[in-house]
C-alpha cells in the first residue's frame, strides 16, 4: 500500500497497489507459518461476510455470525504479529 495525500483533505489515505506473486512469495517467506494462515483465514471469512444477507434467513445470519467469529479469531493471530494486518469485514486492511 502507498501512502498519498487526498486532494480535498489533504489527509494520508491508503491506496491499494498490486504485489507481483514473485514478491508475495519472499514476503511470506519471513512471516511465521501460523501468521500466513490467520491471514488467508481472514481473507477468505471476510469475503464470505460479504456473501450474506444479515436479514435474509436463519440460516444467512447463522453462517455469517461463524463467519465474523472465523474473522476475529483469525485478526488476533494477525493483530499480534502486526496491527496494520488486521482485516475487516469489507475485505478492507485496518
Amino acid at each position: 500500500m502507498s501512502i498519498i495525500p487526498s486532494a480535498s483533505t489533504g489527509e494520508p489515505r491508503m491506496v491499494p497497489v498490486p504485489i507481483p506473486d514473485r514478491v508475495a512469495v519472499l514476503i511470506g517467506g519471513c512471516m511465521p507459518a501460523h501468521v500466513l494462515q490467520a491471514e488467508i483465514e481472514a481473507e477468505y471469512a471476510a469475503l464470505e461476510i460479504g456473501r450474506f444477507r444479515p436479514l435474509s434467513s436463519d440460516e444467512d445470519r447463522q453462517d455469517r455470525e461463524d463467519a465474523l467469529a472465523r474473522m476475529a479469531r483469525a485478526n488476533k493471530v494477525l493483530a499480534a504479529y502486526n496491527p496494520r494486518l488486521i482485516v475487516k469485514a469489507g475485505g478492507h486492511r485496518g
